[in-house]
């Protein structure tokens, strides 16, 4: 676990840390339209999307994408919207091994949250993983093989072994059986080392009484 950097485990390394700056010149799709064809928007962003000026907003509940210069919906990505994406985000130049599309029952290495999201595999060293928003083409997760080596070792270590929750209940049954024992073990070191001592020590007293008592003086005449 501590043999690699923890920013190379995270996966940092992997990707390209992209600071786009907008070009307000690209929006020409006007916020006015954008609320009159979506009236029940919220939260409304302008962003990026591989260099191309996007809003990012919620409706019923649901993130969505949105070309900014011509009001074209981009949510839910496509296969190959989301392999562009990875391609963009991925630092690396080998091809895609495999794609997927995780709406439910995420792997581990992926939170609920982000659903629902592409899964994109390269066939580069550690198998590298990058996962991207079906909804607002963001990058949500990137992982390789030795996250996930350390993940499982992290696990045994602090014994999460089930959804990811150390408050399960073999470590609660683990906890109290260790509280128990703790405290058996005080009593039983209290009897065992202080008890004895103290009987050590009364015997010690009685056999020097009965040497004394066992003296007898001579007197010359």
């Amino acid at each position: 676990m501590v043999i690699f950097d923890i920013d190379y485990i995270h996966g940092d390394s992997l990707v390209f840390n992209h600071q786009t700056k907008i070009n307000a010149n690209k929006i020409t799709y006007p916020l006015s339209a954008l609320r009159k064809q979506y009236p029940g928007a919220k939260n409304i962003t302008v962003g990026v999307f591989i260099n191309q000026e996007v809003y990012r907003f919620t409706l019923l509940d649901e993130k969505t994408l949105i070309n900014a210069s011509n009001g074209d919906k981009l949510s839910p990505l496509s296969a190959n919207d989301a392999i562009n994406a990875a391609k963009h985000y991925y630092r690396g130049n080998r091809e895609v091994a495999d794609i997927e599309l995780i709406t439910e029952n995420p792997p581990i290495e992926l939170s609920r949250r982000a659903l629902p999201a592409w899964r994109v595999n390269f066939d580069d060293f550690a198998s590298p993983s990058i996962y991207v928003s079906a909804q607002t083409g963001k990058l949500v997760s990137k992982r390789h093989e030795f996250w996930r080596i350390f993940d499982l070792m992290f696990s045994l270590h602090v014994m999460d072994y089930e959804e990811e929750d150390p408050s399960n209940k073999l470590l609660f049954w683990f906890t109290i059986f260790s509280i128990i024992a703790s405290i058996f073990g005080g009593i039983l070191s209290y009897f065992v080392i202080f008890k004895t001592a103290k009987a050590k020590t009364g015997k010690f007293k009685s056999s020097k009484i009965k040497n004394n008592e066992g003296v007898i003086n001579h007197v010359s005449p």
